[in-house]
């Protein structure tokens, strides 16, 4: 058995785990609510304030699926808990973000400025204007929109400019030598 598939996943007193036909979960809380289909082979059973997911058989796929749906219910509840969110960090001469209304707005060093939007549950926060604070309920969208973001400027290895993660390590290249 799945060591992560086997672990039970606590349900807060403020959150409503509806588990519907077809194995259509809901699951509300203060931030909001998410739903998510998961396979049929997996059963999703609710006892008190507890969740147990467990699998039809052996066999390779759902063995696979065991502990991926354990991990996606798991991330739907703290989602609607605390929420999620990704830091971004800017490292540029001239590169900055700032928030205009619900739109992001970052200049890269580029001939136009790059816009992302807020809404679908994302939201951007902006301690400076070398930071950005990517936050919602979803981890996956979450961590989408933060590697869409990243993917405009990526950090380059000789200086190291670009869009970085927090606590993400660049690995930097020597330059040229002189003769």
């Amino acid at each position: 058995m799945s060591r992560i598939g086997r672990a039970p996943i606590a349900v807060p007193a403020n959150v409503t785990v509806t588990v519907a036909e077809g194995n259509v979960v809901t699951v509300k809380g203060p931030l909001g609510t998410l739903t998510d289909t998961f396979a049929p082979t997996i059963t999703i059973a609710q006892e008190g304030a507890v969740i147990n997911v467990t699998r039809a058989d052996d066999e390779a796929e759902n063995r696979a699926l065991h502990g991926l749906t354990r991990t996606l219910l798991n991330n739907m509840v703290v989602g609607v808990t605390t929420g999620y969110a990704k830091k971004l960090l800017i490292n540029g001469v001239g590169y900055r973000a700032e928030k205009q209304g619900k739109r992001l707005v970052l200049s890269l060093g580029y001939s136009h400025p790059v816009h992302f939007e807020e809404g679908d549950g994302i939201s951007f926060e902006l301690p400076d204007n070398t930071t950005i604070i990517v936050k919602g309920i979803d981890k996956q969208k979450v961590g989408q929109v933060s590697a869409k973001i990243r993917a405009k400027r990526p950090p380059e290895p000789y200086l190291g400019k670009g869009i970085r993660y927090d606590g993400e390590k660049i690995r930097r290249k020597a330059g040229k030598t002189g003769k």
